[in-house]
């Protein structure tokens, strides 16, 4: 087996973050909303009647695309800082108020009295963080919510594909008025994808080389499995996730079972957390103790 290793916060196509090339996009002095925007996300409206002014991301994820947007003028809070932010990002990021290491409580998130709040992860939105959407609605304020992580299962968009993260992107500066910033940033993002199917090596198999995607843990390893961002990335680069059978995007894996499907390629995410097999050296450690 070969091994590659990967940061786990790579960049907007990978993870919807950021990772422009050339820094986050400078503010324009107006946004040129002239119509009230209406959505209906993951099955429930979200209207916004002029562009937010005082917008809360509650993870790096909803963070970084709004910072890749330029829209840190724009923020009065974000929060669950999960890995360093991208250096062309941190100067923009730095002038946004950190609300808490994880998720801020609903008395946070009214207290920084906001007019638009964003997570791409559900779990921001349970009774013990920011609260529900529906809640934060009866406040006026408008909740958007990943397509990929719905509150129910059958409103969500079960694999995760670019186009379906850029649809995300269109979203969110569409609610800000600033569309524009959105085709410049796709257009970005789109070459650098294109730029890595290029440089892609090329097979005689069709099914293209297999690759296990090991996110964290030893004893039990957390993979990649089904519908998720690597089985995007995965197909893009004409390569097989070994575990894209599974039904769940992030299954618990076993050993024996790993060695028996045999993948060419292990490609190691490299996680700050600090947990148990997290970052990609102590991956590469005990690997090599246990090979």
């Amino acid at each position: 087996m070969k091994t590659v290793f990967i940061k786990a916060g790579l960049c907007l196509v990978l993870a919807a973050a950021g990772c422009s090339d050339g820094g986050a996009t400078e503010p324009a002095a107006q946004s040129h909303l002239a119509t009230p925007v209406h959505l209906t996300n993951c099955g429930l409206p979200v209207s916004v009647t002029a562009p937010p002014q005082r917008a809360i991301a509650l993870e790096q994820n909803a963070t970084e695309i709004m910072l890749s947007l330029g829209l840190a003028d724009r923020m009065v809070g974000t929060s669950y800082q999960t890995d360093p932010v991208l250096p062309d990002l941190r100067p923009a990021y730095e002038k946004v108020p950190v609300l808490a290491k994880l998720y801020p409580s609903r008395e946070a998130v009214r207290a920084a009295a906001p007019d638009f709040v964003y997570s791409t992860y559900t779990s921001a939105y349970s009774p013990d963080a920011a609260g529900s959407r529906a809640d934060l609605a009866t406040l006026g304020v408008p909740a958007y919510l990943s397509e990929f992580a719905c509150e129910k299962p059958a409103d969500a968009t079960q694999t995760v594909t670019f186009d379906g993260i850029f649809d995300e992107i269109r979203d969110i500066a569409g609610v800000f008025g600033v569309p524009e910033r959105a085709d410049k940033l796709i257009r970005d993002q789109q070459s650098r994808l294109d730029a890595a199917r290029g440089a892609a090596p090329t097979t005689a198999s069709s099914a293209g080389p297999s690759l296990l995607w090991y996110y964290s843990g030893t004893s039990t390893p957390y993979v990649a499995g089904h519908g998720g961002v690597p089985d995007a990335i995965s197909s893009l680069l004409g390569a097989r996730n070994t575990f894209t059978d599974a039904s769940q995007k992030w299954p618990a894996g076993n050993w024996e079972e790993i060695a028996k499907r045999n993948p060419e390629v292990i490609v190691l995410a490299d996680l700050t957390r600090g947990g148990d097999g997290d970052s990609a050296q102590s991956k590469i450690d005990f690997l090599r103790r246990n090979r």
